[in-house]
């Protein structure tokens, strides 16, 4: 017959916390506290092989990115001051 006297010494220490640990002390707030914080302050991207191959770091791909949106800017404003200018070069060619 087999001793198991050694399998129960070690369950009997697994249900015995240690003295230095002071439970009252501890907060108990929740899973991910600070998930919904991180969530509003925080845009993350994921990049193709391809493209984090281009940009080796956050800062050229942030100094691109808002290169494109200025430009955009750009040709959204364009595009606002133009319709009613293409019409009249329009008229002007037809006559």
């Amino acid at each position: 017959m087999k001793d198991n006297s050694m399998k129960k010494k070690l369950d009997e220490d697994a249900d015995e916390m240690r003295a230095e640990y002071d439970l009252s002390k501890l907060k108990f707030v929740g899973r991910g506290i600070y998930a919904e914080r991180y969530r509003s302050g925080t845009n993350i991207v994921k990049l193709d092989a391809d493209v984090r191959e281009a940009f080796p770091d956050d800062e050229s791909i942030n100094e691109v990115l808002r290169v494109i949106a200025k430009v955009a800017k750009q040709q959204t404003s364009r595009a606002k001051k133009s319709p009613a200018s293409k019409t009249a070069t329009r008229s002007r060619r037809v006559a």
